[in-house]
């Protein structure tokens, strides 16, 4: 069923952004996307027109402002004889209260990436557990965002119904449209034809019900959440805990 709002969704989104701003977290972000899309180079051709993941990956590299010289560097780097081999990883466990945290790497030492996380979890008073002990209360769904000037929500909302998404909502900063996992290439294509480039596209992990949680436990989770996305391997980092505006405030401020 298509939605046009969803509770809690832009504030979740400024839990995981909000440090974006800060330059130490934007060369950290353009190491990231530059694994990504080296990654992707190495999976097929180093040429986005005929591999679709690397198109991808340089989509949402340009999305972040990453400049073009990164870009070609991390597409040669793939092709270099000294390049390295990454293993994607996914993590799964418990932080402070209970709440569930999924935490997805790209590795090329599967030994320190696991230490390094089960250590970060364990000091915040958490524990990682077994793949699939959480991601069962998660749904893994594409993601498609467009910026508002894409169209209003009714124009935004019409292309998502043709395109066979599930799901928009649009609020102050964007047009986020989800669909089914496995739908994702086809849904974008659709929404090419009728809203032109989405400024990102991507695979997330969208929490079944959120877990509201009180401004002590927010700022435990929110600080777990800082110390893992500081980790070089860590790509991403999804939670199902929901912040009132007023803990969000004060915890912002």
């Amino acid at each position: 069923m298509i939605r046009g709002v969803m509770a809690g969704h832009s504030q979740f989104k400024n839990i995981m952004h909000r440090k974006g701003r800060q330059d130490a977290i934007r060369s950290k972000m353009f190491s990231k996307l530059a694994r990504e899309i080296t990654v992707a180079a190495k999976s097929g051709l180093p040429d986005p027109a005929a591999n679709s993941a690397l198109r991808l990956a340089i989509q949402n590299a340009k999305a972040q402002s990453m400049p073009k010289d990164n870009i070609d560097r991390a597409i040669k780097k793939a092709s270099g004889a000294d390049a390295e081999n990454y293993d994607a990883v996914r993590y799964e466990g418990y932080g402070p209260g209970g709440v569930a945290v999924i935490v997805e790497a790209l590795t090329d030492n599967r030994n320190r990436t696991a230490s390094s996380v089960r250590s970060t979890f364990s000091k915040a008073g958490g524990a990682l557990g077994e793949t699939g002990s959480v991601s069962f209360s998660f749904d893994h769904v594409g993601e498609i965002t467009y910026q508002l000037s894409a169209g209003d929500a009714d124009k935004v909302m019409e292309a998502a119904i043709e395109a066979g998404a599930d799901d928009v909502v649009t609020d102050e900063d964007a047009h986020v449209i989800t669909c089914a996992f496995e739908s994702l290439g086809e849904v974008t294509k659709a929404l090419e034809a009728s809203l032109g480039e989405a400024e990102t596209v991507k695979t997330v992990w969208k929490p079944q019900n959120t877990v509201p949680v009180d401004e002590e436990k927010a700022q435990s989770l929110m600080k777990l959440i800082d110390t893992l996305e500081d980790d070089d391997d860590v790509q991403n980092v999804y939670s199902n805990f929901e912040v009132s505006d007023e803990v969000m405030a004060k915890l912002s401020a």
